[in-house]
């Protein structure tokens, strides 16, 4: 039986960190499905169509990553999909506090799920979407933290300053 691994968030917008664990991931299972969340209380600087587009692009770099939505519960969702096992990365002692809670209530609500914690590659531990998001706004340049296609994206978007993105 093939081992499948969700590795769900909102990824507004995808990072260079989320493609070192999605290429981490894709590397120890035989499948990984990125659950792109609709999220729609984070007030996404994407629509939840343009995260997933974004993710459906990284995910043609690999024969085993798919792309799926998310607009409900994880676990609904990973039931309906006989998935047993999610994916999460840890950069901070918060991440794992934040994780460690999720992994116990997701395991509530469904008692065959395990989650699996994967460390940030050290070159990503400072990284968030929120910070990219910042700098992106901002006017800076975030080439360096984001894949092309997500770049591509960001640059289509206005900055605060009235510049532009610089990407």
């Amino acid at each position: 039986m093939k081992k499948i691994v969700a590795y769900p968030g909102t990824f507004d917008p995808i990072t260079n960190g989320h493609l070192d664990i999605i290429r981490r991931g894709a590397n120890l299972f035989d499948g990984l499905v990125i659950f792109v969340a609709k999220s729609n209380e984070k007030h996404p600087l994407f629509t939840f169509e343009e995260r997933i587009e974004m993710a459906q692009c990284l995910a043609k770099e690999f024969n085993n990553v798919s792309v799926m939505p998310l607009e409900g519960l994880l676990t609904t969702c990973l039931k309906e999909n006989n998935i047993k096992v999610v994916l999460r990365g840890l950069r901070t002692m918060s991440d794992f506090e934040y994780e460690f809670q999720m992994a116990l209530i997701n395991k509530k609500l469904y008692p065959d799920l395990e989650t699996v914690l994967m460390m940030s590659s050290s070159e990503f531990v400072f990284l968030s979407s929120s910070l990219v998001r910042e700098i992106a706004l901002l006017g800076g340049d975030v080439s360096k933290f984001v894949p092309p296609c997500v770049g591509k994206r960001l640059k289509r978007r206005p900055a605060n300053n009235g510049r532009g993105l610089c990407i």
